[in-house]
């Protein structure tokens, strides 16, 4: 293995797993796959870059530096010559939160300094600029993520929201750097490094930015940042001849199919209106899973009910709705309440023969893929910028598509069942 990824959550994994599949246009990618959790067993030798999906997004940042320290030692363990930590492009996160600990952490394991940290992911809005997150046109903390359930961003500032978390120096190179190329920014990156600065905040608005920074950071043992950092990596391994490359084969898998869908961002939302106009959908009320009276059962039955017809089922509410109810339960009580709830409905659905699976949002992905025990996905082509096919290993293999909150054109729901039929 020649590249190991530490993701804190799983969309994000299967996010940035496509953008090593996938590669540049014309050149190709690496040979991927996805891990739910820290294996247990050695990687195939054929694998050239591995994808470790942790839930580490929202828990305690200790508990979260633990966890990667023993992702970072299994990579190791597999040959890896280069790692990169991947967060979400929208630096989802607390004042007290993850990302900065597990920097430094990797950091500091790995001998690295001046590191690379740039959530930037052009493709989807996400821009950084003088140290300042974008999505689309719209700062952070203007652009809806102020509202975030767990990880409400209140200000664009990467520098200053990351400096809050670590303990070192933070650093920064403005675009100007970055559009001067790759020898300009990797001697930017040693001043940083030289000055002490651990990890470094990396303006990047389009993907050539992100191309200059994976070719600058060629030789560097460790990276931060979103999906779109880890654009620019696979042709660095095939251009020295360490990679040999190739797709993974996708035939499509047939069978019932269903959609949970937890998040509750802008876009999830709208995926959801447009979905249910043409098909079933069951709205889950909070307020009753946390009373009992709705449970995995009535979710399950109502996917069976309407085997066929793509049902859907959703908890997704809007800011305002979300805020009222974790008021009146406690916000960790009603996330527990809802994984607990997606994970055992997944476990009915899969051992009910559903084939094709469907899941927006990060935790409830996380929340599903854990549930239901798996332990590789090879992933499989693109259904939409950042979410690809992944499909499971063994004699029934399952198809899925985790898809990030933000994620995804407003037909998503019904594109990713054609997808993982193969019928794209």
């Amino acid at each position: 293995m020649l590249l190991g990824v530490i993701a804190d959550d799983f969309t994000g994994a299967s996010d940035i797993a496509n953008t090593l599949a996938k590669g540049l246009p014309g050149q190709g990618g690496l040979r991927t796959t996805q891990y739910l959790g820290v294996p247990d067993r050695p990687a195939l030798e054929a694998v050239e870059a591995g994808v470790i999906s942790l839930k580490s997004r929202s828990i305690p940042a200790a508990e979260a530096v633990a966890l990667s320290l023993q992702a970072l030692a299994w990579l190791k363990g597999q040959g890896c010559r280069q790692i990169l930590f991947k967060y979400c492009s929208t630096f989802d996160s607390t004042p007290a939160g993850n990302i900065g600990p597990v920097g430094e952490a990797l950091a500091h394991a790995l001998g690295a300094k001046g590191v690379v940290a740039c959530p930037a992911f052009p493709t989807v809005g996400r821009t950084v600029y003088q140290g300042h997150l974008f999505v689309g046109d719209r700062l952070l903390n203007e652009s809806g993520l102020e509202n975030h359930p767990l990880n409400p961003m209140t200000d664009p500032d990467l520098r200053c929201w990351l400096q809050r978390q670590c303990a070192g120096a933070v650093g920064f190179v403005p675009w100007s750097t970055v559009r001067s190329g790759a020898d300009a920014l990797r001697a930017a990156l040693a001043q940083a490094a030289a000055r002490g600065e651990g990890l470094v905040i990396v303006d990047a608005l389009t993907d050539e930015d992100l191309v200059t920074i994976g070719r600058a950071c060629r030789d560097a043992l460790l990276l931060t940042g979103g999906s779109g950092i880890a654009l620019g990596l696979p042709a660095n391994f095939l251009d020295q001849g360490l990679a040999s490359g190739g797709a993974a084969s996708f035939a499509g898998i047939s069978g019932p199919e269903a959609l949970l869908a937890g998040s509750c961002s802008g876009a999830t939302r709208q995926q959801i209106e447009v979905h249910s106009r043409t098909h079933p959908m069951l709205t889950i009320v909070p307020d009753r899973v946390l009373e009992g009276s709705i449970t995995a059962a009535d979710l399950a039955g109502f996917i069976f009910a309407h085997r066929g017809e793509a049902p859907l089922v959703a908890s997704s509410g809007s800011p305002e709705e979300v805020a009222a109810v974790q008021r009146r339960h406690g916000r960790e009580r009603v996330a527990a309440a809802l994984d607990g709830l997606f994970a055992e409905t997944a476990r009915a659905l899969v051992a009910g023969g559903i084939r094709r699976l469907v899941v927006a949002g990060g935790e409830t992905s996380g929340a599903v893929v854990s549930a239901l025990g798996l332990d590789a996905l090879t992933i499989g082509p693109e259904i939409d910028p950042g979410v690809p096919v992944l499909v499971s290993e063994g004699p029934e293999p399952l198809a899925l598509a985790l898809k990030s909150g933000n994620f995804g054109a407003p037909d998503f729901f019904a594109k990713a069942l054609r997808t993982l039929a193969g019928d794209a």
